[in-house]
């Protein structure tokens, strides 16, 4: 049976002696890895070394970790792209931020490279179990997505949903807690050829809402980027 890949993760950390010490640890376990010190060569290296996960510091020169965090989840080819942040206990308010931007994890500094390997492994089992299983029907709170029967239901009730509005909440619900920008939604779910404005994405959402009152709290609109479904508690 031939052997799958390493995973190769980028480290963007400006301070030398933490980015070795993380890249020491990480190609202890296996990983492939790959470094810049810059966000500018950051990104640089996301669209070239195309790594299956960023762990991303929060204050670095040229452009710093919010703004490249940003960056990436508007850009469809990297808005999945898996991203733990490094932040200081003094940055919480920004920690807050980079998670509504699209952060998918954040470890504070100063911390144990053990913890931050751990915390890589488990990033990496979530989307594994999330790429192998054969979701058919998407439940939150009463609404229920059957993708089998083309089929959404609210407190058991059919919602007549056009095919736009039925692609937009199925990549919602498949994604929940998660930014999606409205670059991605409108290429996923109109396709790379579409040449409408992002303001038609704005419209259908509003539509959802009306047609689905639960989701009129539930899809939060986040500042210049896009939209997100709140993760059920």
């Amino acid at each position: 049976m031939a052997q799958t890949a390493p995973r190769k993760i980028l480290i963007v950390e400006d301070e030398k002696d933490i980015l070795q010490l993380v890249k020491l640890y990480l190609d202890k376990e296996g990983f492939r890895t790959v470094t810049a010190a810059t966000g500018t060569d950051g990104l640089k290296s996301v669209k070239q070394d195309k790594p299956d996960l960023v762990v991303l510091d929060l204050m670095l020169p040229e452009i710093d970790g919010l703004e490249v965090c940003k960056q990436l989840r508007s850009a469809p080819e990297t808005a999945m792209v898996p991203i733990i942040m490094l932040t200081a206990k003094a940055e919480e308010s920004d920690t807050v931020i980079g998670l509504e931007l699209g952060a998918d994890d954040y470890v504070t500094k100063p911390f144990s490279p053990k913890a931050l390997v751990a915390r890589v492994k488990a990033l990496f089992r979530r989307l594994d179990r999330s790429q192998n299983q054969h979701v058919t029907v998407y439940r939150y709170g009463d609404v229920v997505m059957d993708l089998a029967r083309h089929e959404v239901t609210d407190d058991e009730k059919e919602v007549p949903l056009t095919a736009k509005e039925f692609g937009l909440l199925e990549h919602l619900l498949r994604n929940p807690g998660r930014v999606l920008t409205r670059e991605v939604l409108l290429n996923t779910v109109w396709g790379y050829d579409y040449f409408g404005t992002t303001r038609t994405v704005d419209v259908h959402i509003r539509r959802l809402k009306q047609k689905i009152p639960l989701l009129d709290e539930a899809i939060l609109s986040v500042k210049s980027l896009g939209y997100k479904l709140r993760e059920e508690d």
